[in-house]
């Protein structure tokens, strides 16, 4: 029941979904691999609505970790109850709810052969989701914490500091204060939470301390970049902490002329990649797509996306052979060709030598 938000009463769509779970067993949350700040606010909410709602606890479950400081943070100072997936007993639950990702795409790790009852994402459609019995996808909004918060309050659900604090700091993330694939709802819900959220809380979580290793990885993605023109890709090589590929992705796109970047690095058994882009004529949902297709999965929507390419082990040869299958299979699909790619310190001595000399 539902499909988008065009054609959702959220009202009805709450009651007659609370109403169906209501009569029924243990419930259990699924999120996506590797958690960030929008799926353990969507979460914590949907659990929160249940205890309040149905007067039942739920099961939040994950697999991959949760490695970068803020969201480790964010899971601490919050606490986020959390339990691996693999602790799971599947048997044991009769409502099963996914949050932020969808099955079959390749970044949760519910089993193949358990269906979902209720889903909840911004992210575009699969055809498999159609089969969950509740389905509540708007890919027009930019977090799915933000439905999720729109959930709480048509059911005039209480929201604590903390719950508020989370909630806020999932669009704050996300949307990059409201500056990425944000629309109205999103924008609405910030401004209502950022007063009710919890300022100290707040500055903990995105002010935590970093390891060394951080510091490290950044190295390695400063020292492997290479820019063509306006594409910037780099390789973080092997990885300690998979969100690291997201980061980066973000932290290179902030560089002046940069309109696309590509990061990437291997973790597990595959390579991990992340683009991003500031250009409205690209998709980098359907992008990124195309970079995978035949060794992997992907995921996203219109400036941000993810995905993965199965069977890259941690040896120099295996990711270099990654890097250059990725890079090679963008360059062609943007059409670049003939281009040398420059270093970070090859692109500023070029800048230098273009500035025009000033007069003494």
């Amino acid at each position: 029941m539902g499909f988008g938000s065009e054609n959702l009463d959220t009202k009805r769509f709450t009651d007659e979904m609370l109403d169906w779970v209501r009569g029924r067993g243990k419930i259990l949350i699924v999120i996506h691999d590797n958690p960030d700040p929008d799926c353990l606010a969507s979460a914590i909410a949907l659990r929160h609505l249940f205890v309040m709602k149905v007067n039942r606890e739920a099961t939040i479950a994950f697999s991959g970790m949760i490695s970068r400081s803020e969201n480790l943070a964010m899971a601490k100072e919050l606490e986020i109850p959390l339990t691996p997936i693999g602790f799971i007993n599947f048997r044991e639950f009769s409502v099963v709810c996914m949050l932020d990702t969808q099955p079959g795409t390749g970044n949760n790790s519910l089993p193949a052969d358990r269906s979902v009852d209720i889903l909840v994402d911004h992210h575009p459609m699969r055809e498999t989701s159609k089969k969950c019995r509740w389905v509540d996808i708007r890919e027009d909004y930019g977090v799915t914490a933000t439905i999720l918060y729109e959930y709480l309050v048509t059911q005039g659900v209480y929201l604590g500091t903390k719950l508020a604090t989370a909630l806020f700091y999932a669009i704050k993330s996300e949307t990059q204060d409201l500056g990425r694939e944000a629309n109205k709802p999103d924008r609405d819900a910030y401004l209502k939470l950022f007063t009710l959220s919890n300022k100290k809380l707040l500055y903990e979580i995105t002010h935590p301390k970093l390891p060394v290793e951080y510091f490290l990885m950044v190295n390695r993605a400063l020292e492997n970049t290479k820019i063509y023109g306006k594409l910037l890709i780099t390789n973080l090589a092997q990885m300690n902490f998979p969100e690291m590929v997201a980061e980066m992705a973000d932290f290179f796109l902030r560089l002046e002329g940069i309109e696309l970047v590509l990061a990437m690095g291997q973790y597990g058994d595959g390579m991990l990649l992340s683009l991003r882009t500031i250009r409205h004529d690209l998709n980098a949902g359907i992008l990124i797509g195309v970079l995978v297709e035949g060794r992997g999965n992907a995921g996203g929507h219109g400036m941000m996306a993810g995905g993965k390419i199965e069977n890259v082990p941690a040896s120099p040869e295996a990711i270099h052979e990654a890097e250059d299958f990725l890079a090679n299979r963008l360059l062609t699909e943007l059409n670049i060709i003939d281009i040398k790619p420059q270093t970070l310190q090859g692109l500023r001595e070029k800048r230098n030598f273009d500035e025009p000399k000033r007069e003494v």
